[in-house]
């Protein structure tokens, strides 16, 4: 292959991605959203990520969801669906499956309430499905399974069951030991690990004395939290390297440079989020950012950056 057209295609728990971009959960819909805009095209994008369903309709949390912060973002949304078996009858059919891949996000309460999940979407035409045990904004749920090593486990092994498509676990930063919990959700049958879901924070109106966000507290993202994500990306590297699983880096990432830090780090694959809120055609950029960076260093592949890192 000729150095002046490196590969960005990439191999994801069994998965051949056009490109290493993954739209994240929560920030494209249901996979209709950026199609409208003028300049985007499925075809730089490796998948993406459908927004977090439950096993039943949710409403989702009160307002105020949604607040800008310095260098970032909180939400609350709180996994606001209308149910996986409506999404697989209704929105699945329609999207363009020929254009990039689609994987599912899925929430529950219970052990059950996954695994009935992972079925359902076991027999649609998703390709993976991304276990979310780490969500900061529902009240039961997410946050205890994520902060737990032993229950984010049991998830994973409660989806294993029902499912054969690949599992892509999605961990909490919050979590007091990121390398254990990615250790036995491994054991556990996972085949990939997103790294890193938001940060719990806050916001307080100084007149009102009153939280900003209805829910109290909400999900942290953007490029405030770009560090601490690569810093998780490093700890659960030695562990996820040891079992061969591969890592999508997220948290963030919003320009070429960030992209290189996050694959340099170990990130074979590269979520994208909250920086498509600020620049809804950053994928091409990236992407642009990426070749530029391999033929500079006379690279072949993305792969060949991926865990580069000299330490």
């Amino acid at each position: 292959m000729s150095l002046s057209t490196p590969d960005l295609s990439v191999d994801f728990a069994g998965l051949k991605l056009q490109t290493p971009l993954v739209l994240l959960s929560g920030c494209v819909g249901f996979g209709e959203e950026y199609t409208r805009i003028d300049g985007f095209s499925n075809k730089d994008v490796g998948a993406v990520i459908l927004k977090g369903t439950t096993l039943e309709p949710r409403m989702g949390n009160s307002p105020h969801r949604v607040y800008e912060t310095p260098s970032g973002m909180l939400n609350a949304i709180g996994l606001q669906n209308p149910g996986t078996r409506y999404v697989i009858d209704e929105i699945l059919p329609h999207l363009p499956h020929d254009d990039t891949q689609f994987w599912a996000n899925a929430n529950g309460s219970t052990l059950d309430d996954y695994a009935e999940v992972a079925a359902m979407y076991d027999d649609s035409p998703v390709t993976a499905i991304e276990i979310n045990i780490s969500c900061p904004n529902v009240k039961e749920g997410g946050v205890h399974f994520g902060n737990d090593p032993c229950m984010a486990a049991k998830v994973v092994a409660a989806m294993r069951s029902q499912t054969s498509k690949p599992l892509i676990t999605k961990l909490s930063p919050n979590n007091a030991d990121i390398a254990e919990t990615a250790r036995l959700c491994i054991e556990a049958g996972t085949d990939g690990l997103s790294v890193i879901n938001t940060l719990v924070g806050m916001a307080v109106d100084v007149e009102s004395r009153k939280p900003v966000i209805g829910n109290i507290s909400g999900g942290l993202s953007g490029p405030a939290i770009k560090p601490v994500a690569l810093w998780k990306i490093h700890q659960t590297r030695a562990v996820a390297d040891k079992h061969n699983i591969p890592i999508l880096g997220q948290g963030g990432l919003t320009t070429p440079k960030d992209a290189l830090e996050f694959a340099i780090t170990g990130a074979a694959a590269l979520g994208l989020g909250t920086g498509l809120f600020y620049d809804p055609l950053l994928c091409r950029k990236v992407l642009d950012g990426l070749s530029d960076y391999l033929i500079k260093h006379e690279m072949k592949t993305y792969q060949d950056l991926v865990g580069s890192l000299n330490l």
